[in-house]
C-alpha cells in the first residue's frame, strides 16, 4: 500500500465511523413507523435500511406527511440520542494521533447538522475537527462531492487529491470519496471493501491508527 499518499488530510463520516448512534436511530424511526402502519426495524435492519439521507428516506416513506414525520421523529431522536451515543473503538486514538501528526481533520456526515454539533460537542471533539458539514450545511448531501470542496475551502484546501482520505463504513462514502477524487478508506467491513476494491480497509479505528503511526512518510 506504499504506492497511496500519506495523508495530508483526512474526512470522517460520522455515525458508525465514529460513533454509533444506531439505537437512538432506530427508536425514533421505529416511532414514526408505526405511526404510519409500516414495518418496524431491528438495529441491524435499520442501518441497512436507512442509509439514504431522511430528506430522501422520508417522502418516499410518507409523502405529503413526511416533514410532519421528520419533526417527530427528530423529537424522538433529541430525547434520546445522546443517552444512547457510543463511542467507537481507537477512535479518540485516532483523532489524537492525526492531531498530533498535525494532520487537518473534517467531518462529512448526512446527519442533520444541529444534532451532528451536538454529538460532536457533547464528546469534546470540535478542536480535532477544521469543518464540520452535516446534512442541511450544503444544498446536496453526500455521496455529492459538494459537502467535501465546502468542507476542505475552509482552510484554502481542494479536493481531488490522492493525499485527501475519507474515512467511512458504506457505499456512500466510498462514492462520495470517489466522485470527490479523495482516497477511500473503509472501517468495519472488510467483505465489502474488498467487494468494493477498496485497498485501504480496517476492521476498527484502532487498527486504521496502529497502520498510520507504522507508516513511513515519504
Amino acid at each position: 500500500m506504499k504506492s497511496i499518499p500519506a495523508p495530508q488530510a483526512v474526512i470522517f463520516d460520522w455515525d458508525n465511523t465514529l460513533i454509533d448512534n444506531w439505537g437512538a436511530i432506530t427508536d425514533a424511526l421505529n416511532k414514526v413507523r408505526a405511526m404510519n402502519g409500516l414495518e418496524t426495524w431491528t438495529v441491524p435492519e435499520a442501518r441497512v435500511k436507512s442509509a439514504r439521507p431522511l430528506r430522501v428516506s422520508f417522502p418516499e416513506w410518507f409523502g405529503d406527511k413526511w416533514e410532519a414525520m421528520r419533526d417527530i421523529f427528530y423529537d424522538r431522536f433529541y430525547a434520546v440520542h445522546i443517552e444512547q451515543l457510543v463511542v467507537m473503538k481507537g477512535a479518540p486514538e485516532l483523532l489524537e494521533c492525526l492531531h498530533n501528526a498535525s494532520i487537518p481533520m473534517f467531518i462529512v456526515s448526512t446527519k442533520k447538522n444541529e444534532i451532528l454539533n451536538k454529538e460532536v460537542d457533547h464528546l469534546g471533539w470540535r478542536p480535532f475537527f477544521k469543518a464540520i458539514i452535516g446534512s442541511m450545511d450544503c444544498e446536496r448531501d453526500k455521496p455529492d462531492r459538494m459537502p467535501v470542496d465546502v468542507a476542505l475551502s475552509s482552510v484554502g484546501m481542494k479536493a481531488d487529491d490522492p493525499a485527501v482520505w475519507f474515512v467511512g463504513d458504506t457505499h456512500a462514502d466510498v462514492e462520495c470519496s470517489l466522485r470527490s477524487g479523495c482516497t477511500p478508506v473503509l472501517v468495519g467491513d472488510i467483505a465489502s471493501a474488498r467487494g468494493l476494491g477498496i485497498r485501504l480497509h480496517f476492521f476498527d479505528c484502532n487498527t486504521l491508527k496502529n497502520w498510520i503511526n507504522n507508516y513511513t512518510y515519504t
